[in-house]
């Protein structure tokens, strides 16, 4: 498989899922932003945003589970959520995801969304959001 996340839905390339149901996946961001950057992306394959009219309305509510277990496990005092769609907008992965990015009042604003916060111990953040 070409694709990335394909071959993360196929299992063949491993992620640390924190979500999945019919439609769509969720797993940490292995370069985080934050503490708790998440992906959510469609089970089937979608370029982006602009190639499926339906794909963003079968994920939501992936995206709005997946935005309250990050905020509840990981105490975070908001979120972000984006979507980039074609190269010029940053997009890397061509595949539809949406980053939902948890955000901690010790770092807030708009500006400091692509700071790069660390250490992050992703293993650490997995178990808080996996435990039951």
């Amino acid at each position: 498989m070409a694709c990335l996340f394909c071959s993360i839905v196929a299992g063949d390339i491993p992620a640390r899922r924190v979500y999945e149901d019919d439609h769509a996946i969720a797993f940490l961001d292995i370069n985080p932003w934050k503490r708790g950057h998440t992906l959510v992306i469609p089970r089937r394959h979608v370029d982006d945003l602009l190639d499926a009219d339906e794909a963003l309305t079968e994920i939501a509510p992936a995206i709005g589970t997946v935005a309250r277990l990050l905020t509840e496990r990981l105490d975070s005092d908001g979120l972000n959520l984006l979507s980039n769609t074609g190269a010029v907008a940053g997009q890397e992965v061509f595949h539809l995801h949406v980053h939902l990015v948890p955000r901690y009042a010790e770092n807030p604003g708009l500006r400091r969304l692509l700071d790069h916060d660390s250490p992050i111990d992703i293993d650490e953040v997995y178990a808080a959001l996996t435990a039951s």
